[in-house]
């Protein structure tokens, strides 16, 4: 009999031992819940939060600049490349307003910007004028007088800029005069060549290479001016 009861306490305590296990999982997975939980929250919060900022960061980029247009910058270099970008010849535009030294503060509006290609036009030109201006040559001749031409339409386009103190730059009517000069001087260079091919000049080789630069500096100009409202529409200002 003793033996017996030995035997079904032993079983009992065995009993005890197995059903004690779950009560252990069960215990582990009520702790671990409530801090799988607690992670998922902040991971979903991460998640949002990094999310939020990214699109703050997208929809301010997309109101702050339009598509495919450069954006204008406080740095010179950048805002001279911007303006350019709506000329023919941006890279040629470019180069040659950064050669010149600025004796003011630096450009960072469209209107400077202008000014400056009008006198890069102007230089570029008179450089031009002297390399022509000892030949003997009939069509030659008949050139120098297109090319004086057109560099006193654009000197005078250059002087028109030059305002007193209140004074705008540019209005809407000297937009429309400059326009009509600078197209000019674009023909008399255009008809300085027509010139020299319809006499058959031997020198059209050498004048075509060399009034290259005047003719893009002048015709980004003309870009320039042209997209000047569009311009000064993009970076949110007026003419002044």
């Amino acid at each position: 009999m003793d033996s017996v009861n030995i035997f079904k306490g032993y079983g009992k305590v065995n009993d005890l031992e197995d059903q004690s296990l779950p009560r252990n999982s069960n215990t582990n997975a009520t702790t671990l819940k409530p801090l799988i939980t607690t992670v998922s929250i902040i991971a979903i919060l991460l998640l949002t939060l990094t999310i939020g900022l990214m699109l703050g960061a997208l929809m301010h980029q997309t109101d702050d600049h339009t598509p495919g247009f450069p954006s204008l910058s406080s740095d010179s270099a950048e805002s001279i490349r911007a303006v350019c970008s709506v000329t023919r010849y941006p890279e040629s535009c470019v180069s040659g307003i950064s050669s010149l030294k600025f004796t003011c503060k630096k450009p960072a509006d469209p209107e400077a910007i202008f000014k400056l290609s009008l006198r890069v036009s102007v230089t570029a030109l008179s450089k031009f004028k002297t390399s022509i201006s000892n030949s003997n040559e009939a069509a030659l001749r008949d050139c120098q007088t297109q090319i004086e031409d057109a560099l006193g339409r654009l000197n005078d386009s250059l002087a028109a800029m030059d305002v007193g103190r209140g004074e705008k730059a540019l209005t809407e009517a000297k937009i429309s005069d400059l326009q009509t000069w600078i197209s000019a001087a674009m023909t008399d260079q255009e008809t300085c060549l027509d010139g020299l091919e319809e006499m058959e000049s031997t020198s059209l080789p050498m004048v075509k290479t060399n009034m290259q630069k005047a003719k893009e500096y002048t015709s980004n100009s003309l870009a320039i001016l042209a997209n000047m409202h569009t311009l000064l529409d993009k970076y949110h200002m007026s003419l002044h």
